[in-house]
């Protein structure tokens, strides 16, 4: 493109730039011709040349300083052939970015495929020539005979049918068929030309889903989204949905950014899962987001869970009893078929024999193990949940107190048997497990506590009869390695699995009639405000992957070993009761005045030392407390370490600002953000590293 100011015109180009840089808006460059807002294109920005968004074509919203369009820079290349990101891509890009405290450039090229902001023109075109060739006509898809659906299900879709624009939220017992429910809403969608967005919380729970919705639509385009496949299967994909080419796409969490031109349908499978909310980089929440852009394109949002997260719960719930109303919620309670849910047996270990002194007491109860024992002999399948991986939590020195540490982390590395090592699962530091005690010489070092790697040479030793199995990240690291250990469990060849929540969810076992949680009380009294509610959305996922075939439905159970027999989480789970367990939590947060009742943000630091992380926020809020006293009810805490204090030799503290409402929160963390910014760059020589704001955090 010719570098001369003849006949230019002044465009705003949204760049990718570090939150500390403070450009949060659009840059102005200049261009021969105007372009059309979502065009992509190839700007320098300082010493680099980097791809960008064009964002408007009169220049930024920043016109305080007249600048001559011949002093701009010039856009050096356009990428033609694809078509601009589209409007609503681009309000829901500026909604994210606004509410989640990010630059509007971080967000806006965060969320493309990282191959396709690499790419030059020259290079581009030679991609869509591929990606041409790549694309074939979609062959007619046969009519196939589908399942008969329950009232229930029936029911559920006659309400999807209706014409509305509020959120549905589809709360069905596992196995009940709220996967049916999806494929015949996007069916809907299909037959009237739209395309599918459908979202899972985690990539193994993709390949399953890719396998059914492929067999129920066979001859549709179906591509998939997630963090497993290569860049360029990643950009080929994301392709064929922004050129409207596949018909249905299914992905993790990124995928709600996918820019989709006849958008139809979202879907949020297991809506109330943790990963659908990003953690570092721009901590966004995609089940909110898919909320939000349902409502932005106008097209119905199903959020799907047999435990539906308690802010979704209590958006379903109506206004003449205590909710808000803004959802509507579908209800199936009852499995399809004959199946019934799995007896819940809550066993006691008070009640156990008492071990002597100094011996360490078994991973498995005598009762329960005499039960896995009676299914192995009947030719049925048991799942013995352990959410803990590796060997041992811990090394211990009996002599002396040492114990395995991280030197780079307030944690403890995990002793992992099958390769003699110790690894923290923090910052990744691994070492051989040491001949002896490094501080005293001791050569009895022995692990406390244990993990799924423990658990299952401990059942096998139990149960020599057994074929044992495991199923947790260190197995499934590989790539087929959790497809392979899955279809030995399908193929009967694995008596008893021993696995982490990846099993606890999402699959289907047919021959699996009991499930075990040997060490469930960890989560009860934790600090996290959250604990419990993901705690009893765990173990009702896992009790949801028995008796799942109606042949052996009828002796299915759920065995849960506790010191805490009666406390409400276990006797509402005895029940099935979710409602129950909602509304205790409900009232608990009411009185602590907490989300769904409160909106949060945090301020984390991170610095080379706790002090530097600690001095930064305490000057951040000394700063900032005179726009809370003028906006009013904002409160501020006392800055704190995070949990786990030091990661990676970086220590990090956090504080938290709380609001009874969400739009003063979000007035207020808008008038910071620049105040903090200053503020960061001061404090750089301190020792301070980096500073992010989590909006509506996870945990605290």
């Amino acid at each position: 493109m010719p570098d001369t100011p003849a006949s230019t015109c002044r465009i705003g180009v949204v760049v990718e730039a570090p939150q500390h840089s403070g450009l949060w808006g659009a840059l102005d460059y200049r261009c021969a011709q105007p372009l059309e807002p979502g065009t992509l294109v190839r700007v320098p920005l300082g010493k680099r040349v980097v791809t960008g968004v064009v964002w408007s074509s009169t220049g930024s919203d920043d016109q305080s300083d007249v600048v001559d369009e011949a002093s701009l820079k010039a856009v050096l290349e356009v990428l033609d052939g694809l078509p601009p990101l589209p409007d609503a891509w681009r309000q829901l890009v500026r909604f994210a970015a606004g509410y989640y405290q990010r630059s509007l450039g971080e967000m806006a090229l965060m969320v493309l495929p990282p191959e396709l902001r690499q790419l030059d023109a020259l290079q581009w075109g030679r991609r869509l020539k591929r990606l041409n060739k790549a694309v074939a006509e979609p062959s007619v898809p046969d009519p196939s005979a589908l399942p008969e659906l329950t009232p229930q299900q029936e029911a559920a879709l006659a309400q999807l049918a209706e014409p509305g624009d509020k959120p549905f939220l589809l709360w069905g017992s596992t196995g009940s068929g709220k996967t049916e429910v999806y494929l015949r809403q996007a069916q809907r969608a299909l037959d009237e030309g739209k395309q599918v967005l459908m979202m899972v919380p985690e990539i193994n729970l993709t390949p399953q889903l890719e396998a059914r919705v492929a067999e129920r639509f066979a001859g549709r385009r179906i591509v998939s989204l997630h963090s497993a496949l290569t860049p360029a299967q990643r950009l080929r994909n994301w392709l064929m949905a922004h050129y409207g080419h596949a018909d249905l796409i299914l992905g993790t969490r990124l995928s709600v950014f996918t820019p989709l031109p006849r958008l139809g349908l979202i879907v949020v499978d297991e809506e109330h899962d943790p990963s659908y909310k990003q953690q570092d980089g721009a901590r966004y929440s995609a089940r909110d987001l898919a909320v939000y852009r349902a409502r932005l394109e106008k097209v119905p949002v199903i959020l799907g869970s047999a435990t539906p997260s308690l802010e979704s719960w209590f958006n379903a719930q109506p206004e003449s009893e205590g909710g808000t109303g803004r959802y509507v919620r579908l209800a199936m309670p009852a499995r399809v078929g004959d199946g019934d849910m799995p007896r819940v047996r809550i066993l006691d270990l008070s009640r156990a024999p008492k071990q002597l002194r100094g011996q360490e007491p078994p991973p498995v109860a005598q009762e329960l193990l005499d039960a896995i024992a009676q299914r192995v002999e009947q030719g049925e399948q048991s799942l013995v949940l352990l959410n803990r991986r590796g060997y041992a939590p811990v090394l211990h020195c009996s002599d002396c107190g040492w114990k395995s540490g991280c030197p780079h982390c307030s944690a403890w590395r995990v002793f992992h048997k099958v390769d003699r090592t110790l690894r923290c699962h923090h910052c990744g530091f691994t070492e051989r497990v040491p001949r002896a005690c490094p501080d005293c010489g001791n050569t009895d070092i022995h692990p406390v506590g244990r993990g799924t790697e423990r658990l299952e040479e401990q059942l096998a030793e139990a149960l020599p009869q057994a074929r044992l199995g495991r199923i947790d990240a260190d197995v499934t690291k590989h790539k087929g390695a959790l497809e392979e250990r899955l279809a030995n469990v399908h193929a009967g060849e694995v008596d008893v699995l021993v696995g982490t929540q990846m099993v606890a969810k999402g699959h289907d076992f047919r021959r699996i009639t009991l499930v075990a949680a040997v060490n469930p009380d960890s989560a009860l009294f934790a600090s996290d405000f959250r604990a419990a509610e993901r705690q009893f959305a765990l173990l009702l996922q896992a009790a949801g992957r028995a008796g799942r075939d109606a042949d052996v439905a009828g002796h299915s159970e759920m065995w849960v070993q506790t010191w805490h027999p009666m406390h409400a989480l276990y006797q509402a789970l005895r029940r099935y009761d979710y409602a129950d367990f909602a509304a205790q939590q409900l009232k608990e947060r009411e009185m602590a005045g907490l989300p769904p009742y409160a909106s949060l943000a945090m301020l984390r630091a991170e610095g080379k030392t706790q002090q530097a992380a600690q001095d930064f926020l305490h000057a951040a809020v000394q700063a900032v407390q005179h726009l809370a006293d003028d906006i009013g009810g904002i409160t501020l805490y006392p800055p704190v370490p995070t949990p786990v204090q030091r990661v990676a030799n970086v220590e990090r503290a956090q504080l938290m600002i709380e609001s009874p409402m969400r739009p003063a929160l979000q007035r207020f963390l808008g008038q910071c953000q620049h105040v903090w910014l200053d503020l960061a760059k001061q404090n750089r020589r301190s020792g301070l590293i980096r500073w992010a704001v989590d909006v509506d955090p996870l945990s605290i």
